[in-house]
């Protein structure tokens, strides 16, 4: 039963029973036997009777629910309809919402997922979690440098100055994404260079000195700890891969009697196939560990659990209870020690780089690299590893420049 008061009031809400108040200017509180009451407005427009819904009371005040007329009231004054204008609202929010950083940064993750590596996927994931707390939501065409700076700011307030700087880069990746599909028409962090503070770069700590790589050596053979972690301190300097990539190490990858370890594309940062010349002083190594973990799937499994990998700060703890601490030498350290030492002495760089799997920017030549060098990275690599027994027997300096071909 319908019931008409002229104006409502709060205490005529609160007492209302089913049926519906009217307000005036069309607008009225409907409730229902269930105690649930609603706003909504009559109105005509194109000839035909119309409703409109405000939402729900106490959601939406009185005084809400009138400016919420008024507005409509002012639409059809102006010849709009209200209803369809509302309609269009929430398909430019429904748009809004698939269009929001948020599900753009998800889009281009997808396209990303197969070009890298695992680890560096959940790195660009994470670079991006910094800002969606503040980003996510907002439609990705609407989001101004200023807006971007802000976010990037609360990140570089707490002494990530790298980590802000590579988010923005992570951001503009997304907003040339939202570009290149026409949702978005320019890339805000453009605008940022210079806006941030500088990075102050830091070398990665390693050692270099050939009379300290020998004492290293000495006291990775002295460790006592676990014997697969002495085996994978004991191989990492001959192989100088990636941390991630040595304790990842599969007995299926490996052919130890071609000497040989095949580092699938997935496992790889630059998802490229890596082809890993194994030593002999590497080969014994793993023959060594074959029998304690060669059953499972993982060379040096987690010790936890031998279905996972070797924890990626195991090195590096091993490392420091041999009195190594952070600033001396870490598990990437090995690759810093290689480099420079075989560069120092006379290895091309081309052939050096290949093997430290760095990426070539030209695809040809890149191509052509992984052809060319893998018989030269064989000889490197034996060499490098006489090399080490060299330091490691205490000898000052031992050449060991490429053989002339």
């Amino acid at each position: 039963m319908a019931a008409n008061t002229g104006k409502l009031t709060a205490a005529g809400i609160k007492a209302s029973k089913p049926g519906k108040l009217f307000d005036g200017g069309g607008l009225f509180l409907l409730t229902r036997e269930s105690g649930a009451r609603y706003w909504q407005m009559k109105y005509r427009y194109g000839g035909k009777e119309r409703l409109l819904s405000f939402g729900v009371y106490p959601e939406v005040s009185l005084a809400e629910a009138r400016r919420k007329r008024d507005t409509a009231r002012e639409a059809l004054r102006d010849g709009m309809d209200p209803g369809a204008i509302k309609r269009a609202h929430k398909v430019a929010a429904r748009v809004a919402a698939a269009n929001s950083f948020q599900a753009v940064a998800d889009a281009w993750m997808a396209t990303q997922r197969r070009k890298l590596a695992p680890a560096t996927f959940a790195k660009s994931q994470w670079l991006l979690a910094q800002v969606l707390p503040w980003l996510g939501s907002r439609p990705v065409s609407e989001i101004e440098p200023p807006e971007l700076l802000t976010a990037l700011k609360r990140i570089e307030a707490r002494g990530a100055h790298e980590t802000a700087h590579r988010t923005k880069e992570k951001c503009g990746q997304v907003f040339r994404y939202a570009i290149a599909h026409g949702i978005a028409k320019r890339d805000p962090s453009a605008d940022l260079r210079g806006a941030l503070a500088p990075i102050v770069r830091t070398s990665r700590a390693a050692l270099t000195d050939p009379a300290k790589v020998g004492e290293l050596l000495r006291a990775i053979d002295g460790y006592s700890g676990q014997h697969v972690t002495r085996c994978a301190l004991r191989i990492a300097p001959l192989l100088f891969v990636r941390p991630g990539e040595l304790r990842g190490m599969e007995w299926g990858e490996l052919d130890l009697e071609a000497g040989q370890w095949r580092i699938p594309a997935r496992r790889m940062k630059m998802r490229d196939e890596h082809v890993v010349p194994l030593s002999s002083q590497a080969v014994a190594i793993l023959r060594e560990l074959k029998p304690l973990t060669g059953r499972g799937r993982y060379c040096f499994p987690s010790l936890r659990s031998a279905s996972a990998p070797m924890s990626e700060n195991t090195i590096n703890a091993a490392l420091r209870s041999l009195g190594f601490d952070k600033d001396t030498m870490t598990g990437h350290g090995f690759r810093a020690m290689a480099s420079t030492r075989l560069n120092e002495m006379g290895w091309p760089p081309d052939v050096i780089e290949r093997q430290l799997a760095h990426a070539e920017r030209n695809k040809v030549r890149a191509a052509y690299n992984r052809a060319q060098y893998l018989e030269e990275r064989t000889t490197m690599m034996q060499a490098w590893a006489d090399y080490l027994d060299g330091l490691r027997a205490g000898a000052k300096v031992v050449a060991i420049k490429r053989k002339p071909t």
